[in-house]
């Protein structure tokens, strides 16, 4: 009983600390007297607002939903045109999402494999078939006539991998 007692009283006291460490650094910022009222009442608001169902939900890892899309074609010309590669491979191409699929709009992510442009080398050039770099981009869809299609003016270069 002695021990909970004590590990309950560093906590009330860690807590004091805190609060009297928070009105002193108001004080000194703002010059003001604190208002302690709404100063407790944002600090209250902010941790009941943290383990809100909804913010748990939003933390909570979840696996993100593979996405069919109509417009493959145009999509690899953008994302080859943004990324600076010279080429990318339309069959390799897949679209994840987190948001909800119900949605009129939703955040895409777009993976695909690119093409470097073909090495000259001794007067020979050398053209390869394997993919020398992973294009990820993020980019808007939406439904029009029931498919999905993606907002060709909506994306944006997450990141360019070299592969090995």
């Amino acid at each position: 009983m002695g021990k909970i007692l004590r590990i309950l009283l560093v906590i009330v006291l860690f807590i004091i600390f805190f609060e009297i460490g928070l009105f002193s650094s108001y004080t000194i910022v703002t010059a003001q007297v604190p208002d302690v009222k709404g100063l407790v009442d944002m600090q209250v608001t902010q941790i009941t607002g943290f383990f809100s169902p909804q913010h748990v939900n939003q933390v909570l890892i979840k696996d993100p939903t593979p996405i069919n899309f109509t417009n493959h074609k145009d999509v690899a010309l953008k994302m080859e045109e943004l990324s600076n590669v010279d080429g990318v491979n339309v069959d390799s191409m897949n679209a994840t999402t987190y948001d909800d699929t119900k949605n009129d709009k939703m955040n895409l992510t777009i993976e695909a494999l690119g093409y470097a442009a073909p090495n000259s080398t001794s007067g020979q050039i050398v053209i390869s078939q394997d993919p020398s770099y992973k294009v990820i981009v993020s980019a808007v869809g939406s439904y029009r006539s029931g498919e999905l299609v993606v907002d060709t003016s909506t994306i944006k270069v997450d990141s360019v991998l070299k592969l090995f």
